[in-house]
């Protein structure tokens, strides 16, 4: 792969704001051989957020604000966990197995680390210093994305706001979205927002920066048009939680959930 596992969206540091994409790409290098998948398991949700990179490149257009997108797929080794979870580089993913993950050596994982993971972590570091650098502790909005069933079972959220501790961005945010006409939110659905060692434990939770996930149901992003309208409706609600909502930017340690 000669381009960089990252790549980012120039934007405003002085905002306090920064956008990442931990699932923004389905993209394996030619040496890894599609990890002995088939073309069409890289279309798949378990290769990547589908529509979530077209949301963020919008929203950060709107808002001007900074973005992070990682530019490889989740299967390779998942950004989005810790370097202790055993689903950092998964074997298996919705059934499926994934050949080119079984039977790692340690030294073919730490090479994954320092291929992928550690290059999109460090850029995000990066810009989070170069905020605080600013004079404005940004603000940390993660976006991905969910399918609209799982297991035959209708999932009936439009957007969520997955969080743990610090509830100074989550509340106003859900508050914000259910003004969104015919809108069902969720709150910490399908998943849930307190996983110690994900991005925003490792980036914001760690570092005492107000922080959410929002994640947006697939079948509502998989087009231009959907990505744009959903783009929008997040840019309103974001602008008015950042003029009604203070405190945003302090450096504040809530703690989380997971016991750490």
């Amino acid at each position: 792969m000669s381009e960089k596992p990252y790549r980012t969206i120039e934007g405003d540091v002085k905002l306090g704001l920064l956008i990442l994409c931990d699932h923004a790409r389905n993209r394996v290098p030619e040496d890894l051989h599609t990890l002995g998948l088939r073309s069409e398991d890289l279309h798949r949700h378990i290769a990547f957020d589908l529509g979530a990179e077209g949301v963020v490149q919008f929203l950060a257009t709107m808002l001007g604000a900074p973005a992070v997108l990682s530019q490889f797929s989740r299967l390779l080794v998942d950004p989005n966990r810790g370097l202790d979870d055993p689903t950092l580089i998964m074997e298996v993913a919705d059934g499926l197995v994934i050949p080119g993950n079984v039977g790692l050596s340690p030294a073919a994982r730490e090479a994954r680390l320092d291929r992928f993971y550690r290059p999109y972590d460090a850029a995000i570091g990066r810009a989070i210093d170069a905020a605080i650098e600013a004079g404005k502790p940004p603000v940390i909005l993660s976006i991905h994305s969910f399918t609209q069933a799982w297991k035959g079972v209708h999932r009936p959220w439009h957007a969520s706001v997955l969080w743990d501790k610090d509830p100074r961005v989550p509340v106003p945010l859900i508050d914000g979205l259910k003004t969104v006409p015919d809108a069902v939110i969720g709150d910490n659905v399908p998943y849930s927002g307190q996983l110690k060692g994900d991005t925003l434990y490792r980036h914001a939770t760690q570092r005492g920066l107000a922080h959410a996930l929002i994640e947006l149901r697939q079948d509502l992003i998989l087009g231009e048009e959907g990505q744009a309208e959903w783009a929008a409706h997040l840019a309103r609600v974001v602008s008015d939680v950042f003029q009604s909502t203070e405190g945003l930017h302090r450096i504040e340690n809530y703690g989380s959930h997971t016991g750490s």
